[in-house]
This record gives structure tokens, sequence and C-alpha cells, in this order.
């Protein structure tokens, strides 16, 4: 199990879909966000790491390879990130079954909800879904509707066709 280091490192990545803010311990990533989503960081990090001091600091090179590694295909490249992200336990079940979908592949809410042993649970997985706060790495983006459609993404409706394209999802609808 990984120890509780009491600092984070804050970096921007670029990516092809914008820059990506992230913070990570000495050991895991505990927020990936788009940089245009900064206010929504600030606070999910005021909240779950009110404690910790955080100083801007380059990202470490193997977590930087892995992401470009990503952007250019090698798709299983961020399995190699390890990831720490705080919520409740329903929510850590959710962010858990994200990981397991494939590149390539979709779920939908129910699927999810289903996977995690509460089917009925469909809304509070999508909610789940919506807090995550390790986008890209925690896959929400291949997350759609029950009808195959692309339903909200934190980063734009946009950012997720790029990224489940990019994966060789095949899109049913055009996006505005």
């Amino acid at each position: 199990m990984l120890h509780e280091p009491q600092s984070l490192s804050l970096d921007t990545v670029e990516s092809p879909i914008g820059d990506l803010l992230l913070a990570m311990d000495s050991e895991a990533v505990c927020l990936l966000a788009f940089a245009d989503e900064g206010d929504w960081a600030d606070r999910y990090l005021q909240r779950h790491w009110p404690t910790h001091r955080r100083a801007r600091q380059p990202v470490p090179a193997h977590i930087r390879d892995a992401l470009n590694a990503y952007f250019m295909r090698d798709l299983s490249a961020l399995d190699r990130i390890p990831v720490r992200a705080r919520g409740t336990a329903f929510q850590q079940h959710v962010w858990d079954e994200l990981r397991r979908i494939p590149p390539g592949r979709t779920a939908s809410y129910g699927e999810v909800a289903e996977r995690i042993g509460h089917p009925k649970a469909v809304r509070a997985a999508g909610l789940a879904n919506a807090r995550n706060p390790v986008s890209v790495i925690v896959p929400c983006h291949r997350v759609i509707g029950a009808n195959g459609a692309l339903t909200g993404y934190g980063g734009g409706l946009r950012r997720k066709a790029w990224l489940l394209q990019h994966e060789g999802v095949p899109l049913k609808t055009a996006m505005d």
C-alpha cells in the first residue's frame, strides 16, 4: 500500500487536446484535469488535500513519458501510471471499474453500475464518473449513454470525442 506523503507537486503537461494540470505526491497522480478546469481542480485539491504543501515542480519523467506515449497511440501507457484519487468508497469502486474498461471500448453508466454490484445505482455511477479527479488516466471518457450517444464530460464533448476516436472507438453521432 502507498504511504501518505505530505506534499503535492503541481505541473502542466501539454496534450493535443489542451494543457493538463497534474498534481501528484511522491508516488502517484492525485489529479489530472484540463487546465481550463482550474477552478474545479483547485476546489478538489483544497477539499481532499487541505494540509498538503503544494509546489510547482516538473512532472517526473516516467509520468510525462507515459502520458506522451498515450497521446502518440501507445494506448496501454496509462496503465503504468499509479493513481491516488480521493473520494467516497462508492466513487473509488466506480473509478477502479473505469480503469478496467480497455482502450477502444466503452461502457454505459448502467453497465458500470452493474459491474460494481449496484445495478440500480446508475445515476450515482454517473455522478461518480463526473467527479473523477484523474481525467484521461482514469478513463471516464469511455463511459457513454445506454443508446451509444456521447454524454457529458468535464473537459467538453469535443475532447471526449477526440479521446474515443484516438482510441479507435467509432462514434455514432456528430459533435457540435
